[in-house]
């Protein structure tokens, strides 16, 4: 199979559509998690720390000079972007739990509906074999008509 029909195939799937709408679902969601944090979390915490903002939390290592801006280690942004990524991380983990625990349960469910399925299949089958086994066979009928001829005879 050539490059470009498995490309194609690829493509035409639904797994990519399927991925296009996690991405653009996923950018939604972190812009939300990112006001969350910004908006949010990070102001109180600034509160507890002496009214610090963390966006303006940085380490100038060289002061601006006439029109070239100063050099900054900005710490609070990278602070605010841990605390964005341990919330969509967690939220992520939330929703996998909560489809694989969904999942386990429905496997679970088809198990228990094929092995009750096998067990009337099984409990049939012996029902039959016993209906079977009552009903009289060739040898009975035989052995009945020697027993009557020799009481004739």
């Amino acid at each position: 199979m050539g490059f470009f029909s498995e490309f194609k195939t690829f493509a035409t799937k639904g797994n990519v559509m399927d991925m296009a709408v996690g991405v653009v679902v996923g950018s939604a969601f972190s812009a939300i998690v990112s006001s969350l944090v910004a908006d949010v979390i990070m102001p109180p915490i600034g509160m507890l720390t002496g009214g610090a903002d963390f966006k303006e939390l940085k380490i100038v290592l060289k002061e601006a000079v006439g029109e070239t801006p100063a050099v900054t280690l900005n710490y609070g942004n990278f602070i605010q972007t841990i605390v964005n990524f341990l919330l969509i991380a967690l939220s992520v983990f939330c929703v996998v739990r909560i489809i694989n625990k969904t999942k386990a349960k429905m496997d679970a469910k088809k198990l228990a509906e094929a092995e009750a399925a096998k067990k009337a299949a099984e409990e049939e089958a012996a029902k039959k074999a016993a209906e079977e086994a009552a009903k009289p066979k060739a040898e009975d009928y035989l052995a009945e008509i020697v027993t009557l001829l020799k009481e004739k005879n």
